[in-house]
This record gives C-alpha cells, sequence and structure tokens, in this order.
C-alpha cells in the first residue's frame, strides 16, 4: 500500500535526523558546539537531565558512556538507513521498537499523558510493519538477494 511506503520512509527521517543533528550540530536538539564531532556526548545531556521516573536513576547512571553513545548513534542511523531504503526491514523494526521502549521507560510516565507518546505510536507503526509487509522493491529485492542476507533471515 502506498502509505505504508510514505509512512516507512518518514519514520526512517524520524531515526536518521537526530542522528545527524547529534553529530554535527545543526541548531535543532543539538546546538553548534555541542556535537558529537566536537567531543560531547550525545547521550549525556538527554540521559543525565531528562529523563524522569522510577527507572530514571538507571539511566542517568549510563548518561556520558562511550559504549551507550555508539549503540544509540548506530542505531539512530542504521534503523532509519534501513527504513528509508526498505531493506533489513526485520532487524530494523525490532532494533527500532528497543531503542524507542527505552527512551520510553526513561521518562516514564510520560508528561502529557498518562500511558502513550509518540514513542508508543512509532514502535505500533513498526511493528505493523512486521505485520503486513510491503512488496519488496527493487532494491530490497536485491538486498534479500545477497547470499549473507539468505544464511541470516533475520537480515532481511
Amino acid at each position: 500500500m502506498p502509505y505504508q511506503k510514505v509512512l516507512r520512509i518518514l519514520l526512517g527521517l524520524t531515526f536518521l535526523w537526530p542522528f545527524f543533528d547529534k553529530v554535527f550540530g545543526l541548531g535543532f536538539a543539538t546546538v553548534s558546539g555541542k556535537a558529537w564531532i566536537d567531543g560531547v556526548s550525545p547521550t549525556s545531556g538527554f540521559l543525565a537531565n531528562a529523563t524522569h521516573g522510577p527507572l530514571s536513576p538507571l539511566f542517568q547512571s549510563l548518561a556520558g558512556s562511550p559504549v551507550v553513545d555508539w549503540l544509540f548513534m548506530l542505531g539512530l542511523l542504521l534503523i532509519g538507513l534501513a527504513l528509508i531504503l526498505g531493506i533489513g526491514m526485520r532487524i530494523a523494526c525490532v532494533a527500532g521498537v528497543a531503542l524507542l521502549g527505552l527512551i520510553y521507560l526513561s521518562e516514564f510516565p510520560p508528561k502529557q499523558n498518562p500511558l502513550i507518546d509518540e514513542h508508543i505510536i512509532y514502535s505500533v507503526i513498526l511493528l505493523s510493519f512486521l505485520a503486513h509487509p510491503e512488496k519488496p522493491s527493487a532494491l530490497a529485492a536485491k538486498w534479500r538477494s545477497l547470499s549473507f542476507v539468505k544464511k541470516y533471515p533475520v537480515l532481511e
């Protein structure tokens, strides 16, 4: 369905944008001079200051960890690219739900609604891609024909 492709690309851009903003400090969520390229941890500001709720001490203890920084940034980049290109959808959707779930838990309960926020909505959309996969594009078909993808179907 055409709307599914549009949702997939838009959601991919939703993951990819913060990656570029946090790497280069484009002046939106990350101001110039405070980017990863400037040596500033992409997770420290959020994890140290924006988390709240019962799990906040756990998430605050992870602030500034190089391992957490790399996992977070690679997650944003790879999930975003996979969604935009329509390849590796299984693993991208599962990883996206996991990443969004962790962000949701770091801010639980949400401030605007007692249960639902954009992280839940985006997760449901990702799960719908798994439940109702779209017809593969030419690029996705080529991806699926690669030997390592055939060997590891989770990469489809």
